[in-house]
């Protein structure tokens, strides 16, 4: 089973591993549907793969590292398709598709005790890119992300676990304020970041970028982005250090209560 005080799990809920969650370190547990995540194989591998799994110690380095993997990988399957399985609530997460889905997954992650801090969750492809007929794609983009991060905010309050849960979101690039020859806009630089919780201080933090005052066609961007991280490292994660993880200094904006 897993043991909080010695596992440290990243989960990245998609279809493959993001980017945003790569480490030297920590190999997120990587599925889009719980049901499935798990390794098929021939009976012959199943078999091999059940015998190392149980393989408790061993004088060989290698045999050792690869029986932990396997028995890590067995019971990682095992609990997260019994807690998604055995889930249920009566929250409304919305119809947007998938985003609302894996929200409502992390939340019965969060009431089985999975042993982590760091959930990821993704819109599949290019949702955002909104190059064509902008206006009507992303007002309703945005109102399948409030209904999902709604509900799941009200889900973890309903679990007792409101007061645990923060939720940061950003998008890789942002848009330019002109619009383009299909009434949608191109990439941008500049883009707001959300971060949403019991413990925040609600409002504006930062100043509003110029619409006028552009730069290649492009907002300017005003607060950078990496001192919302140290926010999160440290005023949310309790890491004294965040400095050392952004190889920089970039001051926390104070945002938590």
């Amino acid at each position: 089973t897993f043991d909080a005080s010695t596992r440290n799990v990243i989960v990245n809920l998609g279809n493959s591993q993001s980017l945003a969650v790569r480490s030297r370190e920590h190999s997120p547990l990587v599925f889009d549907d719980p049901s499935r995540f798990r390794r098929e194989g021939t009976d012959m591998e199943k078999h091999a793969l059940a015998e190392l799994s149980q393989a408790r110690t061993t004088s060989n380095a290698t045999l050792q590292f690869l029986a932990l993997t396997a028995r890590n990988a067995t019971e990682s399957s095992d609990f997260v398709a019994r807690a998604s399985a055995t889930y249920r609530t009566p929250v409304d997460y919305g119809t947007g598709g998938g985003i609302g889905g894996h929200l409502q997954r992390v939340a019965a992650l969060i009431a089985a005790g999975m042993p982590t801090r760091l959930y990821y969750v993704t819109y599949q492809g290019n949702s955002f890119d909104t190059h064509v007929q902008q206006a009507d794609l992303h007002s309703r983009l945005l109102m399948y992300t409030a209904d999902a991060v709604r509900g799941f905010m009200e889900d973890v309050k309903r679990l007792g676990r409101g007061d645990d849960v923060s939720v940061m979101i950003f998008t890789e690039f942002g848009r330019r304020v002109e619009e383009n020859g299909s009434l949608g806009t191109d990439h941008g630089t500049a883009t707001p970041m959300f971060v949403v919780g019991r413990g925040v201080k609600g409002g504006m933090h930062g100043q509003h970028p110029s619409l006028t005052d552009l730069e290649d066609g492009n907002m300017k961007m005003t607060t950078d982005f990496r001192r919302v991280y140290a926010t999160m490292i440290q005023e949310w994660l309790g890491y004294d250090d965040p400095h050392a993880i952004l190889k920089g200094r970039f001051e926390p904006l104070g945002i938590f209560r």
